[in-house]
């Protein structure tokens, strides 16, 4: 019960900081999908970042990653919104901004954890 209300108390300020991103940057990028690729790519790089700490410093305590991997991380990212906004791309007649989506979510993605690990690393 305990680690459950963890991932809790972290879901929240992950959900919450997702919400405010993507709302903020809409109006700078009309398209909601990019707002969610970027809380993607954030919640990547901030991965990254802690599992270089982890290999450097030693494994964090248990119930903390559950706190700052699956609460906090797992509700700021979000692949099932990236999968339906992909999907109504690719129904709407938007292919091109579709395959755009899909290859920049996947590349920055990488790139993200991979700086994320050598910042902390």
């Amino acid at each position: 019960m305990r680690d459950a209300l963890l991932v809790a108390l972290g879901a929240v300020p992950g959900a919450w900081l997702r919400f405010r991103l993507v709302n903020h940057f809409q109006p700078l990028v009309p398209r909601r999908h990019w707002g969610t690729f970027g809380v993607n790519v954030v919640a990547c790089f901030v991965l990254g970042l802690l599992s270089a700490l982890e290999a450097r410093c030693g494994p964090a305590a248990p119930r903390l990653a559950l706190l700052l991997t699956v609460g906090f991380l797992g509700s700021l990212s979000t692949f099932s919104s990236f999968c339906v906004e992909l999907l109504q791309a690719l129904q709407s007649g938007q292919e091109q901004q579709a395959w755009l989506l899909a290859a920049a979510s996947l590349l920055a993605g990488l790139a993200a954890v991979g700086l994320g690990l050598v910042i902390g690393g």
